[in-house]
């Protein structure tokens, strides 16, 4: 009997589940969007009880809706989680209720603090130890505001009856049962190196780091690697009891494990809500001199690997600007036909900052902006520079990543919803001058989940197997491969009109 890999991609906007084979063959997809709250200029938040009813409702739709027929649960042997990450969620120890809706990755109200703390000189010592910058994207300065602001959480966290956690944490803990079944509050190094509280050199919660945020190390949870079994399924809508929680990471990290980027100096960009290019760099967390991310990448059987990362804010979430705040399309899809009307933005050019720039500008008080307008500038001038700004961010990141690694990018993996766009592909195959691979299952974020769980529940033994199991699947796929065709002279007026605009915003 077929053994099956059941991922969960919990999303900003929305989560899929996908079931794989064990030949990692997709099998089945569920997927369901939730509701997005802004009860301030820019606050993000989640409600935890929407996020996990869009769970259920994408395992429902997967298990019935399988390429061929219902999926037997049964048949699933190992479920892997990755999450949106930096989220920040607190939940009652002892009945599981969350206690303020989810803080998002994208929330910048703790800007004032950031910058506080870089006058106090505080940022050099959170650089050193966890590789981050300080920034409100971290869960870190998240986590304290909620414990300043809500009434009473601060002492009871002190009194050990609060839990924290990022995404991936409240999804084990909903799986394995919540506070009815003793749910597991854990987490792995991938996530946990985004909070501003992981000491990537000591593989642990940094006490010091704690301490300078106000965080009761009590509430955190405990520290898991990346590929094994946290728990078993408890009481879960759909699934029988007793299916292995086995692997986890942060979704970008899990992009890069999903795209086969296991050797040092191979990288993927995931085009979702934001961008996020990565680079693995072996079993070293190299510093960055450019304002890029140290962070882990994976932990699997005791041996660490690293990645230099960097994230911009906005990029899927720019052509949905388009759909829903200026009604220029009314699908996504359509942005890449309406971008095509016309031959190119006519000096139009787009800065994707609508909740700041990140890396390497890390300006959280920017915002986005459209300049070069004119009289003949039509929707489709628009449309282009939206698409040619989300790849002039990559190529700004890969410039200092590239610095950073003292290595030259022969390929980019890319993948992600955004990917599907031939023509903002092309263009970033241009600007970047490198060849860029699109394999056919764009969702490498849950192709990574799966592997992990895989190698977690011992459904892979070893690495050489999960690779060569991977490498079967994505052979008997279809990649698209772009190349760059640009001419230097255009991609030069390009990059000209991009840090003149880049600077206004």
């Amino acid at each position: 009997m077929s053994k099956l890999l059941l991922a969960i991609d919990q999303g900003t906007t929305g989560t899929t589940v996908l079931v794989f084979d064990e030949r990692l063959a997709l099998r089945a997809r569920g997927y369901r969007e939730f509701p997005q709250h802004f009860p301030e200029p820019g606050w993000v938040e989640h409600d935890p009880e929407e996020i996990w009813a869009s769970v259920l409702g994408a395992l429902a739709d997967a298990l019935h809706g399988g390429h061929s027929g219902a999926v037997e649960p049964t048949m699933i042997s190992a479920i892997g989680i990755t999450n949106q990450r930096e989220t920040t969620l607190v939940w009652d120890r002892k009945t599981g209720k969350p206690l303020h809706h989810a803080i998002v990755w994208q929330d910048r109200r703790t800007a004032t603090a950031c910058n506080k703390m870089k006058e106090f000189g505080w940022e050099d010592e959170f650089r050193r130890k966890t590789g981050l910058v300080l920034d409100p994207y971290f869960s870190g300065t998240k986590l304290a505001w909620l414990l300043e602001n809500v009434d009473g959480l601060r002492e009871r966290a002190e009194r050990g009856e609060v839990c924290f956690g990022t995404v991936d944490s409240f999804l084990v803990w909903r799986l394995t049962g919540g506070a009815a079944g003793g749910g597991i509050h854990v987490t792995d190094p991938s996530n946990a190196s985004r909070t501003l509280l992981y000491d990537l050199h000591e593989e642990r919660w940094s006490p010091s780091l704690c301490e300078q945020l106000g965080i009761p190390p009590q509430l955190l949870p405990e520290i898991r690697s990346s590929a094994e079994i946290y728990g078993l399924t408890k009481n879960v809508a759909g699934l029988p009891d007793g299916i292995a929680i086995a692997g986890m990471a942060g979704d970008q990290q899990a992009a890069l494990f999903g795209q086969g980027c296991w050797r040092t100096g191979e990288a993927k960009c995931t085009y979702g809500t934001g961008a996020f290019l990565l680079m693995n760099t072996g079993t070293s967390a190299v510093p960055s001199h450019n304002r890029l991310l140290t962070t882990v990448g994976w932990r699997i059987d005791r041996e660490t690997h690293y990645a230099l990362e960097g994230a911009t804010f906005v990029a899927g979430a720019m052509v949905q600007w388009l759909r829903d705040g200026l009604g220029l399309i009314s699908t996504a899809r359509e942005v890449e036909d309406l971008a095509a009307s016309v031959p190119d933005s006519g000096g139009v050019v787009a800065v994707p900052a609508l909740t700041g720039l990140g890396a390497p500008h890390w300006r959280p008080e920017a915002r986005g902006l459209l300049t070069g307008l004119t009289r003949g500038t039509t929707k489709g001038h628009i449309a282009r520079a939206v698409l040619e700004g989300i790849a002039l961010q990559i190529a700004d990141l890969l410039g200092a990543m590239q610095a950073d690694a003292n290595l030259s990018l022969t390929t980019l993996r890319v993948d992600g919803g955004a990917a599907a766009n031939n023509l903002l592909m092309q263009f970033q195959s241009d600007i970047l001058r490198v060849p860029i691979e699109r394999p056919q299952l764009v969702e490498a974020t849950a192709l990574g989940a799966a592997m992990l769980a895989g190698r977690g529940s011992g459904l892979f033994r070893s690495q050489e197997e999960l690779g060569q199991v991977w490498k079967a699947a994505i052979d008997a796929g279809v990649t698209r491969r772009f190349t760059p065709s640009m001419s230097t002279t255009d991609i030069e007026a390009h990059r000209a009109r991009w840090k003149s605009a880049v600077a206004k915003a």
